[in-house]
């Protein structure tokens, strides 16, 4: 299974394979407190694609879009998110403060369509 949590929670037991899916280390959280398991920040969006997006609703379905097209560059690094989900639970992990709106939500929805 496959789910997006923000890297600023608290890590849980539920949480299975930890994956940090931001170009950028979050502000001010150690590697110890983030207890991520793979940092896959080249399968974040463009910087220019992020700067754009900025976390506006508004533009939430061309971002989506957008991203998307970059991923289709990106087999490898969707490989690895979907070899993971078969071992067991995966979260994506994001620190932006829109919980709906982000990298990881557009992430999940575009491996779901990649499952075999």
């Amino acid at each position: 299974m496959l789910k997006v949590k923000r890297v600023y929670d608290p890590p849980s037991a539920d949480d299975g394979f930890r994956i940090l899916v931001d170009r950028l280390w979050p502000r001010g959280l150690t590697k110890e407190r983030a207890k991520v398991d793979l940092w896959l920040k080249e399968i974040a969006p463009s910087d220019a694609l992020r700067k754009w997006f900025a976390h506006n609703e508004a533009r939430w379905a061309e971002f989506k879009q957008k991203y998307f097209a970059e991923l289709t560059d990106k087999p490898k690094l969707i490989d690895i998110i979907l070899e993971k989900t078969r071992g067991g639970e995966v979260t994506l992990l994001f620190s932006a403060r829109n919980e709906n709106y982000n990298n990881a939500v557009a992430l999940k929805e575009y491996v779901a369509t990649k499952r075999r």
